[in-house]
């Protein structure tokens, strides 16, 4: 572990555990938001249906960490396929929230963690799902995780990042503008070119692919999968 995904980590922790705990879990339920949170309600759902295509219909017997599950969207679908999961999220409060919003004839099928997505004490998996997960740490930060992960996962690891786009350009630098202490933990765009150069730098084998983008509103994510 770098320091900086260490730094980040703990930042991330801090925000999505206390800072904003209450806003995600009102924007990941059903409840009604402002047409700009909307927006990226929709644009996670959208996401989230596109990384779950990737997967077989039937996941009865396979083993799927959920890395960063938040409040349990995507752990919930991979359970009622049939999955055994992990779901880890650095959030503790969003945790509790997952374990309530699940209903409670699948808890059996789930391991909730609250910690580290990239613990090897989780042991292997047939699947790792990291949405938004890792979209705000450095590109070598990104790839020393999926090479971490990919080599426990005997499938395949889908993931996404930030895409170096104008708007998420604009908004990174903008964002170094505020004080440090006023900032929420900023999202890093990275192109395809970099995550692949940065795999192959971290010794990350296998097959990587770029999948589909979302662009919804201001919602902005792009889909990649690696397989070992």
């Amino acid at each position: 572990m770098s320091r900086s995904y260490a730094k980040t980590r703990d930042r991330l922790e801090h925000y999505f555990g206390r800072t904003a705990a209450k806003t995600w879990e009102h924007l990941t339920s059903d409840a009604p938001v402002s047409r700009i949170r909307q927006t990226v309600r929709e644009g996670r759902d959208q996401m989230r249906a596109q990384m779950l295509s990737r997967l077989p219909d039937d996941l009865t017997g396979c083993r799927v960490l959920d890395a960063g599950c938040g409040a349990g969207p995507m752990t919930l679908e991979l359970v009622q396929r049939g999955a055994e999961v992990v779901a880890v999220d650095i959030s503790a409060s969003l945790l509790e929230v997952a374990k309530q919003r699940i209903p409670e004839r699948y808890h059996a099928q789930i391991t909730f963690v609250a910690g580290d997505m990239l613990s090897e004490g989780y042991g292997n998996f047939d699947y790792v799902m990291a949405m938004d997960s890792l979209i705000h740490y450095k590109a070598g930060d990104i790839a020393a995780a999926l090479a971490g992960l990919v080599a426990r996962t005997r499938c395949k690891v889908v993931f996404t990042v930030a895409p170096r786009t104008r708007l998420l350009t604009v908004m990174h630098v903008a964002g170094k503008l505020f004080p440090r202490s006023d900032r929420s933990p900023r999202i890093i765009p990275h192109s395809e070119k970099t995550i692949a150069k940065a795999l192959k730098k971290a010794g990350a084998t296998g097959a990587f692919r770029p999948l589909g983008r979302v662009a919804k509103g201001f919602y902005i994510s792009q889909a990649m999968e690696l397989e070992p």
